[in-house]
């Protein structure tokens, strides 16, 4: 950085030499792995473009339609450029699923029966994966409503890593389906790598090769060089106000794979015998398709972001996972806060730093979904896209905070020098 800039950074903002010093000399201690994020990040745009001249992608593509959507062309076209880039056989995606939640819950209720078992994998299911499960609160037409039984496979202890034997002695006769949650979600682990998820899917086939696996691939997409459905994954599902959003499109899901799962939970997001020939794109063709066009290049930008986060608040002593030099297989850094006030307070510091309403202040309440007390900080254009810098978390112990995300890394880096600024002024670091 140089002079220019530092000095509008203690200028403009406060922010001492020696925070802009530990940022600089954590950046340049990580600039092999941001060059490995970089390779990833070029062959994931080729992936994406060869995708659209495929699927000769034209502006006629982007017209409205109306009514019950049948002549949605556009519609048709994303589906065939997001099949083509998972390496599946058909997709559904568009604003008719309205999150990353929707998205889940539409593939169990869909392809999940009365008397049909299935099993997380990867331990305690996100909080409002929860809800809709029926484990949490109250709610109706939940899976336990439509009587699907679950099963829960805890991680294994120590290293949270699957539990393999586990997973194969849990599927039984009623068990259609197996469920790998990615990301961390609000627990204390790694993600998954592709690597772990293949080996996953092998051990759960091995057992039943009809089982379907399901991959939960919120936060994940263009991570790696290739996706679940690369490593044998039946189908996945994923929100658009995430990684394949590039921070651009308004909102929506996708549920990618196999023809013939995807065409059920078509009829659970539209209606039974429409699925994929009804709902209107609401003209935002364009949006979804700009969105997957930019989003390798974005989640390059979020995951340097969340890398430097990782390295600076170790080297202020705190515990972070993942580390900036381990793998990434998604876009959140967790920091083990030291008390519910140091979280309220990053949280608060990141809101701050965020490039629309940094005016406000964030307070911890209760969400639907949720059964504990949950802070968010999200300034973004698009409420909810998490690959725009924002940090959230559950109010309880051990108060770790989540961050993620960042649309440019010049954004995340100046959120992480201004937070560990805000939190040194009020003797918080």
């Amino acid at each position: 950085m140089n002079n220019i800039t530092s000095d509008f950074l203690k200028r403009e903002y406060g922010i001492s030499q020696d925070i802009i010093d530990l940022a600089e000399e954590c950046q340049e201690e990580i600039k092999d792995v941001f060059a490995a994020y970089d390779e990833i990040a070029q062959y994931n745009q080729m992936k994406v473009l060869k995708s659209f001249h495929d699927n000769h992608v034209s502006e006629s593509h982007f017209a409205w339609a109306n009514g019950y959507g049948h002549d949605d062309f556009g519609r048709d076209l994303v589906g065939k450029v997001y099949a083509d880039i998972f390496h599946v056989d058909s997709c559904i995606v568009g604003p008719f699923i309205c999150d990353g939640t929707h998205a889940l819950a539409c593939t169990y209720l869909g392809i999940l029966r009365p008397g049909d078992e299935f099993i997380y994998c990867t331990g305690k299911p996100y909080d409002t994966m929860e809800t809709v499960i029926g484990l949490n609160g109250n709610s109706k037409g939940t899976l336990f409503d439509y009587g699907v039984s679950f099963k829960q496979v805890d991680l294994l202890p120590g290293s949270n890593n699957i539990d393999l034997e586990g997973v194969k002695a849990a599927i039984g006769p009623k068990t259609k389906m197996v469920v790998l949650q990615r990301s961390l979600g609000y627990s204390y682990r790694h993600a998954f790598s592709i690597a772990e998820i293949e080996e996953w899917v092998k051990a759960c086939k091995s057992v039943k090769p009809e089982v379907i696996c399901m991959v939960d691939n919120c936060y994940g997409e263009f991570l790696d060089y290739r996706e679940p459905t690369d490593a044998g994954a039946d189908i996945m599902a994923g929100s658009l106000m995430k990684n394949p959003g590039g921070g651009i499109t308004m909102g929506g899901g996708y549920v990618a794979g196999r023809a013939d799962l995807v065409e059920l939970v078509s009829y659970r997001v539209i209606a039974p015998g429409l699925g994929t020939d009804s709902g209107l794109m609401y003209d935002q063709t364009r949006r979804i398709l700009q969105g997957i066009f930019v989003a390798p290049k974005t989640v390059n930008n979020a995951i340097k972001g969340a890398a430097l986060f990782a390295k600076v608040f170790e080297k202020l002593g705190y515990e972070v996972s993942p580390k900036a030099e381990g793998p990434r297989n998604d876009v959140v850094t967790a920091i083990k806060m030291n008390s519910r006030d140091q979280l309220i307070e990053f949280c608060k510091a990141v809101q701050a730093s965020s490039a629309v309403g940094a005016h406000y202040s964030p307070e911890p309440g209760q969400m639907s979904g949720y059964k504990d007390e949950i802070i968010m900080a999200s300034g973004s254009f698009i409420q909810g896209s998490t690959m725009e810098v924002s940090a959230d978390a559950p109010l309880r112990e051990p108060y770790i905070v989540y961050y993620q995300g960042g649309l440019t890394y010049e954004h995340a880096k100046f959120v992480c020098m201004n937070v560990v600024s805000l939190l040194r002024r009020k003797g918080l670091v």
